[in-house]
């Protein structure tokens, strides 16, 4: 995920921690989900928009093929430094997800993964999709933070740590799961819904500290916590998380999310 909105800044350090532990413990399940749903095969053309560090265009490239053309934008230098690195045979541009820097009609698909929550204009962002896309928009987003019982009971630690500020740090994530909003931005971007599907995945960590340090480490919260409040944060998740928490010390918090595809 990459935010644009003012509340985020993605640092070369966050950007790295975004690919080393967001990715595996999260993001990479979803890649396939969202593919599949959108009907990504050999040939086709795929625009992976707020891509990151890239985990939707590689896991889109291996579908398509030399056949076919996978390009990431995104608005974060330091994400797409990461996405080159890994994937230099790539397209990466840095651009803006409300203005998209591709002709009409570019791609085929336009995807988006855990990201939409992050723009300010959210139907002027599918509306940016649907334009240079021509036969598929695909979104995946998490579904509101009231069906996320791990994410809801470590957000309210953090809050009552860290004060309000965490809520709108950490909140963020959350914040397009209301059904009925989601499918207002793609009718108000001119899109018609052909699925909307809710799944239920899985965010794993090797331990509570270790889902706590990539919350926190992989956003802006960690520039304004100092070491104390930090580990009461920790401390305190150890307590509340451990319904979450396999015997060998592993946290496995369900995560749900909604794919919606429209054209």
């Amino acid at each position: 995920m990459t935010n644009t909105s003012e509340n985020f800044g993605i640092s070369p350090a966050a950007a790295e921690v975004y690919e080393s532990r967001f990715v595996p413990a999260i993001f990479a399940q979803w890649a396939p989900r969202l593919l599949d749903q959108a009907a990504i095969t050999t040939g086709t053309r795929v625009l992976d928009v707020a891509c990151g560090t890239g985990i939707v265009a590689r896991v889109a490239a291996d579908r398509v093929g030399p056949s076919g053309r996978v390009v990431g934008v995104d608005a974060s230098e330091a994400m797409l430094a990461v996405a080159r690195r890994l994937r230099p045979d790539l397209e990466w541009h840095r651009g803006d997800a409300g203005a998209l820097p591709f002709a009409d009609g570019s791609f085929d698909a336009a995807l988006c993964q855990m990201a939409l929550m992050f723009f300010p204009d959210r139907a002027r962002a599918l509306r940016e999709m649907r334009r240079v896309a021509t036969e598929m928009v695909a979104v995946c987003v998490p579904a509101a933070l009231d069906e996320q019982p791990a994410y809801r009971d470590f957000v309210d630690v953090a809050v009552r740590h860290a004060g309000p500020p965490a809520a709108s740090l950490l909140g963020t994530y959350w914040s397009c799961g209301d059904r009925d909003e989601l499918r207002g931005w793609f009718r108000d971007a001119g899109l018609t819904v052909d699925r909307f599907t809710t799944h239920t995945g899985s965010a794993r960590f090797p331990s509570v500290d270790a889902m706590v340090a990539t919350e926190v480490e992989g956003s802006p919260l960690i520039e304004r916590l100092d070491a104390g409040t930090y580990e009461a944060i920790t401390s305190e998740a150890r307590t509340v998380l451990a319904r979450f928490t396999d015997p060998d010390g592993s946290v496995s918090a369900p995560l749900v999310a909604h794919i919606v595809t429209a054209r």
